[in-house]
């Protein structure tokens, strides 16, 4: 086999090493534009799992590697003067151009040919002389451009701008350090890559990258818009880095910082559609990227360099060895990805969380990415997590998510909701025994509040036949017989009621019999904003709403809430999400009105108020009202997220007690950004931005989720649903499984004796002795 790979970073080489090891009579040849010692940046980290895989794949590289490395456990935070110390984290990091020197020393050893300052053919050239072509090219590779049809890349810049840098000394920690300037806030990420050696003095300093003083990875990272106006659009390299030494001089103890051609840049993600063609295959950051917040560049070069290696000597052929790689390759790298957009939003909006107490501060940044939970930082540091409950208020052996939480009137025993979910089971409207048991059960189960599904206020206002109503004393009836059931046997529960209007998106299927597909017949006419169908030729075109009928609608919403107050609801809840009549007046794809309720956010947002002030009004003043939103359409020219705190704003100016943030479903060409919980940020955003409660929604499926989540100040409350569809105890087991035994996840009187979990047979049974060792 004759491989050709093209870039001579870590994944590269690597790659080639392996390729060749794996087989020496392989021939493997690696180009590199650059000269040997080359490189950008100047620290690499390296986690446990990647080294552990090292290990197994070339113990020499293995060794090589543990020789040089720098290790460490802590994160230091610095926020307003405070530092704030995480520890149990566990690093190793090394210079790049160590880790070059190691690789291409091992590529001689084996055999491989590499050819530096020499560009490569182009990848489609060399796939005509050799069986396989690795472009590991980077971020702006050229093999990945080259043939865009088929690898089908999407590239996405950021709001940020960096510059990489070294400090001559080794900090002690991972460090994080804010500095708020005249022009905005900036933000340091600094660790070690080399200690010092023995016999250094401390007042040598080496004209090159750093080393035998210890050395130290800095990047400096700040807005677009604070780099502008801090000037560094316009300063060379020598003042950027002195003007960055200076800002953060506290931090560097007064040293300098020294640059390896550095220049400020913005961090683009690159994602995509596939990752080989023929006999062509991208790895690392030709394939894609993840920001360098969580660490990741080289640790996903590196692993994509053993998957395949790996695959290439398993596989029976080449085109089963690519498709097994990225089949492997492409879950994990998608969900490092996530945590690295999760990560890069985070520092992104760095300053909406600096009023956050320094504790709560520290824990919010360490769990950013949703990689590190509070369950698995109290294993690294009990002590600081601790510290952080006690800051939050958690009584001891409280879990967060088992603190109380008022709203206006109504306090709720604990911080877990039985999100709406409909259930499509009404009849006229009229909630009957399945609603009884429904939402009976997941009030048994333990959640602080529990959420009726969408609940129409007239019969034109329905998704689909089997929605429930508030328009006849009927179904207010039948409410009220669901609403004493919780009251009497749950006390301490509350429930609350969602009211809406389903807009251009009714008249449709039950859900299970085909999702927003229109009726077969007995259709109703639609309305909406503006008279656009859901899906062009598939839904109605609904009619545009005229002033009369607008009033009319308005009023509906009033005589709902009215009814609602009555059937004895605890809550209530107005829907202006998910594409229904009150968020197509919101959303810009769906509202294209050219009168005063059209047109700015001001005018969308016109209806949707009034339809507020008419329930608030209606709805007795004691119990809160919340508004749901969708903070985002995930649609190009749709609802922005600095649109969502505006609209979130304008709501909570008017009276409401929370918002209860989702997304979505507002158009059928959305495109969502999928991942475990995903829709949290934009509720975090409003949070942080407004000091209004929110309520966190979607993908959320664990305690230790809601957990971090309340701990880190990104939301008050945490909505879930298919969870409660799994498991209607779902929080009773919450607090067993934590062996929280307090008042606000009370078992039932009848489920007590099920409190505990029931025994199962022994898995750690001492095994069969098989043999005996005779005594000597």
């Amino acid at each position: 086999m004759r491989v050709a790979v093209i870039g001579g970073g870590p994944g590269g080489l690597y790659a080639a090493a392996l390729l060749k090891r794996l087989d020496p009579t392989r021939d493997v040849t690696v180009w590199e534009r650059n000269a040997p010692d080359d490189t950008f940046g100047f620290g690499v980290v390296l986690s446990d799992e990647t080294l552990g895989g090292i290990e197994h794949a070339d113990p020499a590289v293995h060794a090589a590697l543990q020789a040089e490395f720098v290790r460490w456990d802590d994160i230091d935070i610095v926020h307003r003067g405070h530092v704030l110390t995480s520890g149990g984290h566990g690093f190793a990091a090394l210079g790049r151009r160590r880790l070059l020197e190691i690789l291409h020393e091992r590529c001689a050893e084996l055999g491989v040919r590499l050819r530096f300052r020499e560009q490569a053919p182009p990848a489609a050239e060399l796939a005509r002389t050799h069986d396989l072509v690795v472009a590991a090219d980077g971020v702006h590779s050229r093999t990945r451009e080259a043939h865009a049809d088929v690898f089908e890349p999407h590239v996405t810049g950021h709001r940020c701008r960096y510059i990489w840098l070294a400090a001559d000394f080794a900090f002690d920690a991972f460090r994080f350090e804010i500095a708020e300037t005249e022009h905005g806030v900036m933000q340091l990420h600094g660790y070690p890559y080399a200690r010092p050696s023995p016999d250094h003095h401390p007042s040598t300093r080496p004209s090159g990258p750093p080393h035998h003083s210890g050395a130290s990875t800095v990047i400096i990272e700040m807005r677009e818009e604070v780099w502008r106006a801090a000037g560094f659009d316009e300063a060379g390299e020598e003042e950027s880095i002195a003007r960055c030494a200076k800002i953060f001089s506290e931090a560097l103890q007064g040293r300098p910082l020294t640059s390896n051609n550095s220049s400020w840049t913005a961090f683009r993600t690159v994602v995509t559609g596939r990752w080989s063609h023929r006999n062509i295959v991208l790895l690392g950051d030709a394939a894609h990227t993840a920001h360098f917040s969580i660490g990741s560049g080289t640790k996903l070069a590196v692993e994509d360099a053993l998957a395949l290696a790996a695959c290439v000597e398993e596989q029976p052929s080449l085109d089963r060895a690519l498709a097994a790689y990225e089949a492997e390759r492409r879950p994990v790298v998608e969900s490092t990805q996530r945590a690295a957009a999760a990560s890069l939003r985070w520092f992104e909006d760095l300053a909406g969380y600096l009023d956050q107490p320094p504790r709560q501060f520290a824990f919010n940044l360490l769990t950013r990415s949703r990689r590190v939970t509070h369950d698995n930082l109290r294993l690294r540091d009990a002590r600081f997590t601790d510290a952080v409950e006690r800051d939050f208020g958690c009584p001891p052996g409280t879990p967060p998510m088992f603190t109380p939480f008022r709203l206006r009137g109504l306090t709720l025993r604990n911080r877990v909701v039985v999100s709406p979910m409909d259930m499509y089971s009404a009849v006229d409207g009229v909630p009957g025994d399945f609603h009884l048991v429904h939402l009976g059960a997941r009030a048994l189960g333990g959640a602080g509040l529990v959420m009726t599904e969408m609940v129409c206020v007239s019969p034109e206002g329905r998704i689909t036949p089997g929605c429930a109503g508030l328009w006849t004393p009927a179904q207010a009836a039948a409410w009220r017989r669901v609403t004493d059931f919780v009251h009497q046997q749950s006390p301490g529960t509350a429930i609350g009621v969602q009211l809406g209007h389903s807009g251009r998106k009714g008249s449709t299927k039950v859900m299970w019999e085909g999702i927003d597909r229109p009726l077969d017949s007995g259709n109703w006419p639609v309305v909406a904003a503006s008279p656009l169908p859901y899906r062009p030729g598939v839904n109605q075109v609904p009619h545009a709403l005229h002033r009369a009928a607008l009033t009319d609608i308005r009023e509906e919403f009033a005589a709902a809430a009215r009814r609602a107050a009555r059937a004895g609801f605890d809550l209530l809840e107005l829907h202006c999400a998910h594409g229904y009549l009150l968020s197509g007046f919101l959303s810009p794809l769906t509202n294209r009105r050219t009168d005063a309720y059209g047109g700015s956010l001001a005018g969308r947002l016109r209806f949707p108020l009034e339809v507020f002030d008419a329930v608030r009004a209606a709805w007795p003043g004691e119990r809160p009202m919340t508004v749901r939103i969708s903070a985002t359409d995930w649609a190009p020219g749709g609802t922005t997220a600095e649109e969502a705190v505006e609209i979130a704003r304008a709501f909570a100016e008017h009276g409401a007690d929370a918002i209860d943030v989702s997304t979505g479903q507002v158009v059928p060409d959305e495109r969502p950004e999928y991942g475990r919980s995903y829709q949290t940020p934009y509720a975090d955003r409003i949070r942080n931005a407004l000091k209004v409660p929110v309520i966190a929604v979607g993908a959320i499926s664990s305690w230790d989720d809601v957990n971090s989540l309340l701990l880190a100040g990104r939301a008050d409350l945490c909505a879930l649903a298919r969870p409660h569809l799994y498991d209607p105890h779902w929080t009773l087991h919450a607090a067993a499984e934590q062996g929280y035994e307090g008042p606000a996840a009370p078992w039932p009187a009848p489920y007590r004796a099920g409190s505990r979990t029931p025994p199962t047979g022994r898995t750690d049974a001492p095994k069969p002795r098989l043999s005996l060792t005779p005594r000597a």
